[in-house]
């Protein structure tokens, strides 16, 4: 392993345990911020898929991989739609990470997205790991480009696809503009990075309560999206009497945009509204508030 890139990933944030740091403090004395991310993404079937639901015919990949594609693509023509009721019913706004090929691709959901108010962030050009795109500041600058032509105004967060990173793509995204990233899944709180440019904010996002995970990685029953999200909601309330805590939902149409899973991200909000001291924000309003809470952003 090289360890120079390992230091320099060290170097990006010093350990803060979060009952040692100073407080932090949510509007009204809230105890949770709750963000929810829809993840929408650009498959090409004549490419290896990004994940799959189906394993190859007799172990051999063959291309084009339409049931896969497939797959995916139901989740645009369909699931995303459920997305929009369930959250515009509750009246919710998420934070769309979006590839910057799919403001094209699939347009009219970006158009539907941005008509609800839903906050834009950049998920990478292609759904491709940063380790294999040949040129990182391209990509990252194209993908601003194409969701300023949707929403009028460049994204201020950013989430890497399949939370990927090199050892210089902070540096890349802060010198780009962008204010906070979701790659970092280490706290309940957001802390500051460091980059040869300044700081960049990082807004806890979830590997946990990610339909990736649970759906595809770890094929879990239909509810457990609900299940798991309670329980950790849960816990994030009562720990948030002593200190404030985010919580990400993350969710992708073709996994919990499909009929048999769709009530239960509806039983998920309706658990966590019916408390109070909660508020539901998008990521930048996360990161707004932490930049009045402290000095760091």
């Amino acid at each position: 392993m090289n360890r120079n890139i390992g230091a320099s990933v060290l170097k990006r944030v010093a350990y803060s345990s979060i009952n040692s740091r100073p407080p932090l403090a949510l509007p009204n004395s809230a105890r949770v911020a709750v963000w929810t991310i829809v993840n929408v993404e650009s498959w090409s079937p004549l490419g290896p898929m990004p994940r799959a639901v189906l394993p190859p015919p007799m172990g051999q990949a063959l291309l084009p991989d339409i049931p896969n594609w497939a797959w995916h693509e139901y989740g645009m023509r369909v699931g995303f739609s459920r997305f929009l009721d369930v959250l515009g019913s509750r009246s919710l706004k998420a934070t769309f990470a979006v590839n910057g090929t799919a403001c094209s691709q699939y347009e009219e959901a970006c158009l539907a997205a941005h008509r609800c108010g839903w906050e834009f962030m950049g998920h990478g050009y292609l759904q491709e790991p940063a380790h294999v795109t040949s040129d990182q500041m391209a990509a990252i600058t194209s993908t601003i480009e194409a969701i300023a032509k949707i929403t009028g105004a460049p994204p201020r967060g950013w989430e890497s696809p399949g939370l990927t990173e090199t050892d210089d793509t902070l540096d890349l995204l802060a010198e780009a503009g962008i204010e906070y990233v979701a790659d970092w899944v280490l706290d309940e709180q957001p802390v500051s990075l460091e980059t040869r440019s300044g700081r960049i904010v990082s807004v806890p996002y979830t590997v946990e309560i990610n339909d990736v995970v649970i759906s595809a990685v770890q094929q879990q029953a239909s509810d457990e999206i609900y299940r798991r999200g309670r329980d950790h909601f849960d816990r994030l309330y009562l720990d948030g009497m002593k200190a404030p805590r985010i919580m990400a939902i993350a969710i992708h149409p073709y996994l919990t945009g499909v009929p048999h899973r769709i009530k239960y991200l509806e039983m998920l909000y309706d658990h966590i509204m019916s408390h109070e001291d909660v508020v539901m924000w998008t990521g930048a309003e996360i990161l707004d508030w932490y930049r009045t809470q402290t000095r760091s952003g």
